[in-house]
């Protein structure tokens, strides 16, 4: 499966690049460190390579050099692409996420909630669970509706550039995302948005006054039994979790952090496509 659905997407140097390692056992050895969340100076190169083991600085450089590039973006889209009958867009679901950061870098705040430094992203997945999309992160003192017209945009963009249809889909959302501005986000992308209703909107009394007229005027259909679906990402999430180098973000760059993110969709969604071709 890597040699299908990864090495095409990585550039070969002219100077040929194969003649000192195999490209896949560096994959191999950067799909260890995903797994493990080990620190890429502890990585076991000399178990990875058959042949004039690379150093683990090395290692990096060519995952940063792929991450600057978006090769493992392509690589996601490329995959998801290529196997949309094996989704479940009966809906998507929407969340957002948090996660720890110990080494600083892009896009880390402090987030009172969780009492450390954070950074935040918007996820969507499938109704079976595979991730399908991100955001660019942010600092983790900001809520879920900070800029949610432009970062939805995005993962909008996203799911379009794999050739998903976005008219008519339907998206569970958690009470965060009740508001006038992601309903006008999804209505521009024709998408059919089942938020569930956050009391606090129309009745706290620290809300803007044409805030709430917004909200109190505005058409706002729910549907309880059809939000149940949601709960499918929190397995998505879940299986997020089994990667160890996403528990916690020790990556400064925002860049590498999200190139993690994709590679751990790819595996995710491949594993599956595995499973299913062979019932």
């Amino acid at each position: 499966m890597i040699e299908k659905w990864i090495l095409p997407q990585l550039p070969i140097g002219t100077r040929g690049f194969e003649t000192r390692v195999p490209l896949i056992e560096i994959v191999e050895c950067i799909l260890y460190r995903l797994k493990t969340g080990c620190q890429w100076r502890e990585l076991p190169t000399k178990e990875f390579f058959s042949r004039n083991a690379l150093h683990w600085n090395t290692v990096y450089y060519y995952f940063s050099k792929w991450s600057k590039a978006d090769c493992w973006k392509k690589v996601w889209l490329h995959i998801l692409a290529n196997n949309l009958k094996y989704l479940d867009l009966s809906s998507i679901e929407l969340d957002g996420s948090h996660t720890r950061c110990k080494n600083g870098g892009d896009a880390v705040g402090y987030q009172g909630r969780k009492a450390a430094k954070t950074t935040s992203a918007l996820f969507v997945s499938d109704n079976q669970g595979v991730m399908l999309a991100m955001s660019t992160p942010q600092e983790g003192q900001h809520h879920d509706l900070f800029q949610i017209q432009l970062l939805f945009e995005q993962i909008c963009l996203l799911l379009k550039q794999a050739g998903i249809n976005l008219k008519g889909l339907f998206l569970n959302a958690d009470p965060a995302f009740d508001s006038v501005e992601f309903d006008i986000a999804c209505q521009k992308e024709d998408i059919i948005a089942n938020v569930k209703p956050n009391p606090r909107n129309s009745m706290g009394q620290n809300a803007a006054t044409e805030n709430k007229k917004a909200y109190q005027t505005r058409t706002h259909i729910f549907d309880d039994e059809l939000y149940r679906d949601r709960t499918v990402i929190e397995h998505a999430n879940a299986w997020l979790d089994g990667f160890k180098a996403l528990l916690i973000r020790f990556e400064c760059s925002i860049n590498n952090w999200m190139s993690l993110h994709f590679i751990a969709f790819s595996v995710i969604f491949l594993r599956k496509i595995k499973q299913k071709t062979k019932v």
